[in-house]
């Protein structure tokens, strides 16, 4: 079957975009048989929303902290607790070693 580039209307943001035929083709190859809904930006943000982009999903909550090696402010992924020292990145690669 020969493909040709067609233009669909995005549901999310009403922007029309180009379904390529290459695109076309892809789709066909793993047996999806609707066209897509949405244009490339509107499927990457609701890709990203949904799944969060990263291993756990979301964002995460950063903390202040003060690097117990340098003394810079900086933040880290987790709460610090009393008695345990915090390093910033560059000092945490260098005693990790």
């Amino acid at each position: 079957m020969e493909y040709v580039d067609k233009t669909l209307n995005c549901s999310d943001c009403g922007a029309d975009f180009t379904f390529t035929a290459s695109e076309q083709e892809f789709f066909a190859s793993k047996g999806f048989v609707n066209e897509p809904r949405r244009c490339p930006d509107c499927r990457a943000a609701r890709k990203q929303q949904r799944f969060g982009g990263g291993y756990g999903g979301g964002q995460r909550q950063m903390h202040p902290a003060v690097c117990a090696s340098c003394g810079k402010d900086c933040e880290v992924p987790f709460m610090p607790r009393d008695g345990r020292p915090v390093y910033c990145s560059e000092c945490y690669s260098s005693v990790k070693r």
